[in-house]
This record gives C-alpha cells, structure tokens and sequence, in this order.
C-alpha cells in the first residue's frame, strides 16, 4: 500500500498524458480549441506587420522560462532534504499524525517528488526551446507574400507543441502538490491524486474558459466562411 500510494501520482501523471489525447478524438479540449486559435495567430500575423506579435511571444517566452527556473529551484530543494533526512524524520514524528515513518519509505517517496519536478523541468524547457524556434519561424514569414497554407500550419503547430509540453509542466507540478498529502496519510495520497484528475479534467473539457473559447473559435470560423463567400 505504502509503495503504491507513493507512486500514483507518477502513474496518474503517465496515464493522463496517454488518455486525454484519446479523449480529444470525442470531445475538443481547451488545448485543441487553443491551437486552433494558434493557427488563427499565426494567418494573422503574416498579414501584418507590428511588434504586437513579438510582444506576445516575448511574454508567453518570460512565463515558460519562470516556471522552468522554480522547477530547477525546487529539484534543488528536493536534493537538499536527502541531507536533512534526520531533522526530516523528526518533524514529521512531532507533526503526530497517528502513523508511524519509515526512513526507507520516505526516501522513496522524496525520489518520487524529485521525479515529477525534473520531469517539469524537462517539459519546460522543451517548450521554451520550441516557442523560441516559433518565434524564429515566425519572424522568418515572407508579409509581402502570403504564405501558403502549409507553411502557416507548421508554425502554428509548432507553437502548439510548445504549449503542449508547457501543459505537461504544469501537470507535473499538480500531482507533486498532491504528494505531500502521503505525508499526513497513505490514503490520503491516491485521494489527492483523483481530485486533481477531476480539477484537469473540468478545465479542460467543462470549465468557463472552455465554453468561451470554444464560442471565440466559432464565431471566428463562421466569420472566415462568411469572408470566403
């Protein structure tokens, strides 16, 4: 129970990633409406020319790098408890939580915590590498020509993929916040783990922002055809 508790965040972060991609075959998420949205962006800006799109790739660069940097700062954290694991242990016997801590399984348990804030790391730094690479894809459009479709939808999905692994991060910092619940109770972890599924799941397929992107994404497509007709 213990083993399994301490790696059901891991394993529901891993089978979320799988999952939602076959859902989204049914049911448009909020990060596929996004991504059409991207592609709107991306028709847009080789229309124009001004520092408005370089000003919001700069600020999306800036949010991606922050929570890259806390992720580095928080694998160093995780690294320092293991050389504080006695005052670690104690505290946690002076907390009185009614359950009794093995050293051995609070080891594996701060592996695990260290796991999903590297692989946060990892997936914002990819996507930092990817929205620079967008930016650079961006940038190298021809405005005097209008680009062909082909080449608008490898920039903006690009820039999808960006926002994907950037997605990912965010997973991954979710389900570490829900392994400090081990700590007050074994239970209490795998708990924690299905309420933060539920918490994804409503924001990306049932939440506020979901129905009004989803009325942006269609009132701009019907405005498209009307333009095309």
């Amino acid at each position: 129970m213990t083993l399994l508790a301490t790696l059901f965040p891991l394993i529901c972060y891993f089978a979320y990633n799988l999952a939602i991609p076959l859902v989204e075959r049914y049911r448009p998420s909020l990060s596929v409406i996004m991504s059409m949205e991207r592609r709107r962006w991306v028709a847009n800006a080789a229309r124009r020319e001004s520092p408005f799109d370089a000003i919001l790739s700069g600020n999306i660069m800036s949010s991606v790098s922050f929570m890259a940097s806390t992720s580095a700062l928080l694998t160093l954290a995780v690294f320092a408890v293991f050389g504080q694991l006695p005052s670690l242990m104690s505290a946690l016997e002076a907390i009185s939580l009614d359950r009794v801590y093995a050293v051995h399984d609070v080891v594996v348990h701060l592996i695990v915590m260290l796991a999903m804030f590297v692989l946060a790391f990892f997936s914002f730094t990819l996507s930092l590498r990817q929205f620079n690479h967008f930016c650079i894809m961006l940038g190298a459009l021809d405005q005097e020509t209008r680009p062909s479709e082909e080449e608008i939808e490898a920039v903006a999905r690009l820039n999808s993929l960006g926002a994907q692994n950037f997605n990912s991060g965010i997973r991954a910092y979710y389900f570490a916040v829900a392994t400090v619940a081990w700590f007050a109770a074994e239970w209490l972890s795998i708990v924690a783990c299905l309420i933060t599924i539920g918490i994804l799941i409503h924001r990306e397929f049932f939440s506020t922002a979901h129905r009004l992107a989803a009325s942006a994404a269609v009132l701009a497509s019907r405005k498209q055809r009307a333009a095309e007709e």
